[in-house]
């Protein structure tokens, strides 16, 4: 079985057994972390596999990955904050901060709906390559000429990579500060967080890059090498915007970026860590980043029903987060996933190198660490 580093209490050594058997199943390069915290206190703080394809590098503690979606619950923690503080009115509409978002009948729109995908922006029209993300400006203005898709609060729609721009824009006009600036100097920073929404390049030799995974969407037919300029992936305006790759993560140029929705680089124990901020009522490890009512709302549903963009079975929208009864959650493509339960004031992350589609490895752990807590 794969050596599975980090510690764990007694009560939850079932975790590093599973962790331990996907490793196994999925081959050793495919390092990953998992972690759970409990009032706020790490009980798991486990990693195991290859930070390389050539099986080299070791998964180290310090090891950091791109995660994807899972991203976007360390921007809607921001925007709770700033809520909590009294700087940002969630009911507000978007256009009180950002005066040209009142363009084409988006007047009325509310910073809830940016928050929860219920803006009708899922689609960021008229870019024509990866790159073009990379332009904070350029995308911003774009969003804030296009007409919704729905009147918004009426229908959701995952906004895959609008809403880290939308939530972004925002921020930056309430407080100066981009959202990356914003998330380390009053999370990250307070809390002692391995995480980043932005990279610099001194954190570069600690990145495991992305096993892209099987699909149409894994490597542009340009490309060239894991190391490129992020240029690839060319898109056809008419198909809204560039179509996003998986190895784009392996790019300097992505890594440099701030795409709040997106290219969050961290490990398990730092995302388990922010969220336990909500799961604790605001305070962990004697840090108040918000009171107890300033938590509470991201259960606020906004929306319950079909997604029209992801489609399939129900979904709840809370403020930022899908909810599961009290259990708020997401995840990124390719399997990362942070779940936090105030009931038992407990964080749950998993975060891997290996991405696959429609993966349950995050799903595995999390069940786990259930059963640890009724044993």
């Amino acid at each position: 079985m794969t050596e599975v580093s980090g510690t764990a209490t007694d009560t939850y050594e079932p975790v590093r057994a599973v962790l331990a058997a996907q490793l196994d199943a999925d081959d050793t390069e495919a390092g990953a972390s998992v972690a759970v915290h409990i009032d706020g206190e790490p009980v798991v703080d486990i990693w195991g596999g290859y930070a390389d394809d050539a099986r080299t590098t070791p998964w180290q503690r310090d090891t950091i990955v791109n995660v994807w979606s899972t991203t976007k619950t360390m921007t809607a923690l921001c925007a709770l904050i700033l809520a909590d503080r009294g700087l940002l009115d969630l009911d507000a509409p978007v256009a009180r901060y950002w005066p040209e978002f009142a363009a084409a009948g988006k007047e009325n729109l509310l910073v809830r709906h940016v928050v929860s995908h219920t803006a009708g922006l899922p689609t960021l029209y008229g870019r024509r390559t990866i790159a073009d993300l990379y332009d904070w400006q350029a995308v911003t203005e774009r969003l804030a000429a296009q007409a919704p898709e729905w009147e918004p609060g009426t229908a959701a729609g995952y906004h895959s990579i609008t809403q880290g721009y939308l939530v972004g824009e925002v921020v930056r006009r309430v407080t100066g500060r981009t959202l990356g600036t914003f998330f380390a100097e009053e999370v990250a920073g307070p809390l002692g967080l391995d995480f980043h929404i932005g990279l610099a390049a001194e954190h570069d030799h600690r990145v495991a890059p992305v096993i892209p995974p099987p699909s149409e969407f894994a490597h542009p037919p340009e490309e060239t090498g894991q190391e490129g300029d992020g240029q690839e992936g060319q898109g056809d305006e008419t198909e809204g915007g560039p179509r996003l790759y998986a190895s784009a993560a392996n790019t300097v140029a992505w890594r440099r970026a701030e795409i709040p929705a997106a290219n969050g680089h961290g490990n398990a124990r730092s995302a388990a860590a922010a969220q336990s901020v909500l799961a604790c009522g605001g305070s962990v490890r004697g840090v108040r980043l918000l009171s107890e009512a300033g938590c509470a709302r991201a259960w606020e549903e906004q929306f319950r029903g079909v997604d029209r963009v992801l489609g399939g079975g129900p979904v709840c929208y809370g403020m930022g987060y899908r909810l599961e009864g009290r259990a708020c959650s997401w995840g990124g493509w390719g399997g990362s996933i942070v779940l936090f339960d105030p009931d038992h004031r407990m964080a749950v992350s998993y975060v891997m190198r290996r991405m696959r589609e429609g993966d349950s490895r995050g799903l595995e752990v999390i069940l786990a660490t259930y059963d640890c807590l009724t044993r």
